[in-house]
C-alpha cells in the first residue's frame, strides 16, 4: 500500500476545502468549483492507492496518516472519494473532528454502439449535480 503525503503552508483565517480524492480540482467543471468555493480555496490531496492485498490493520494506518495530514491544512471541509474501506475509515474520523465531509453527486449518462463486429462499446459522461454530505 502507497500513501502519497502533501504539505501545504496554510495561513490562519484561509477556507480551504480539500479535495481528497484522484479526480484533480483543475478538471472539474464550472458548476462543481462553484459548489466547493462555498467552503473556501480548493487544494488537491491525492487519494492513496489501496492494494487489494491490504488488510484492515494497513487500512487503518493509512486512514490515520491520512487525516493527519488533511488536519494539518485545517479544511473547512473534505470531498473524499476512493477506495470504499478507506474512505469510509477517513470520514469517520473526520467527522469525529467536527470536518464537514462530502461527496460528489453526478448524473451518469450513458449510451451504448454496436460496432461492426458485434461488439459495443459504452461510454459514461458524467455530469456533476451536488455535494452531499455524509
Amino acid at each position: 500500500m502507497c500513501y502519497y503525503k502533501f504539505k501545504k503552508t496554510v495561513q490562519e483565517g484561509d477556507n480551504m476545502f480539500i479535495n481528497f480524492s484522484n479526480h484533480r480540482y483543475e478538471n472539474w467543471g464550472e458548476k462543481q468549483k462553484e459548489a466547493a468555493a462555498m467552503w473556501g480555496e480548493a487544494k488537491d490531496l491525492p487519494f492513496p492507492y489501496v492494494s487489494p492485498e491490504a488488510d484492515e490493520r494497513q487500512i487503518q494506518e493509512t486512514a490515520d496518516q491520512a487525516v493527519k495530514d488533511i488536519m494539518e491544512l485545517k479544511p473547512d471541509a473534505v470531498m473524499c472519494q476512493g477506495e470504499f474501506t478507506l474512505s469510509y475509515a477517513v470520514v469517520k474520523r473526520l467527522k469525529e473532528h467536527g470536518i464537514t465531509v462530502v461527496s460528489a453527486c453526478s448524473e451518469r449518462r450513458v449510451t451504448e454502439e454496436l460496432l461492426g463486429d458485434g461488439s459495443s462499446r459504452k461510454m459514461s459522461q458524467y455530469q456533476f449535480v451536488r455535494f452531499r454530505e455524509y
